[in-house]
């Protein structure tokens, strides 16, 4: 027969382990590894793709693979725009795969209030960003650019607009831009030509 103090310890830190699981809750749980795995996974997605490391941002997957014909019957290599097209719509799914699962957050009752105000604050930042690249990339494009793709993450801002040689005038127009819209200081902004 065990002593009655040796079986009181065991009790209570099993306990402790239950009363963890218990009050976080293992879908609690859950839920804040996922995202965790989805804010990793965009900042991910972010690095490898706009790193300037590789010269272009995206190491030549984005160069143009063969000719396209044109509605005039002639034949023209494919240009920039299907790189700013496709980056645009990369981004866009990110976000909704992230929104997605942080709207999920929201929605499950069993969630606490805590990570329920953490998700909404998620929420609420991606929009906001959202919302800066959008009119970033309207006024970079009134400057004379056609085509501009702006991401933001947090205190760094990357832009690519439609360019071969960026003059210095432009370059400042383009920080002028950034900062007013986001704050972001001219030493957090990559600015590239495509």
């Amino acid at each position: 027969m065990k002593q009655p103090s040796t079986a009181i310890s065991e009790v209570k830190s099993e306990g402790k382990v239950t009363a963890f699981f218990q009050r976080i809750g293992k879908r609690n749980l859950i839920i804040a590894c996922s995202v965790l795995l989805i804010g990793a996974a965009v900042w991910l997605n972010w690095m490898l793709f706009s790193s300037p490391d590789t010269g272009d941002g995206y190491g030549g997957y984005d160069k143009p693979s063969g000719n396209v014909s044109d509605d005039l019957g002639g034949s023209s290599t494919v240009d920039e725009d299907s790189y700013f097209s496709a980056t645009q719509v990369s981004r866009q799914k990110a976000r909704d795969e992230a929104l997605e699962v942080l709207q999920a957050v929201v929605d499950n009752e069993d969630a606490t209030e805590e990570l329920k105000n953490e998700a909404l604050a998620s929420i609420s930042q991606i929009a906001d960003e959202i919302q800066k690249e959008s009119d970033i990339e309207s006024l970079i494009t009134a400057k004379g650019f056609e085509q501009c793709v702006a991401v933001l993450n947090g205190d760094t801002a990357c832009i690519v607009v439609k360019a071969e040689n960026l003059q210095a005038a432009q370059i400042a127009q383009i920080n002028a831009i950034v900062y007013e819209q986001t704050g972001i200081t001219p030493a957090g902004i990559t600015i590239i030509g495509k």
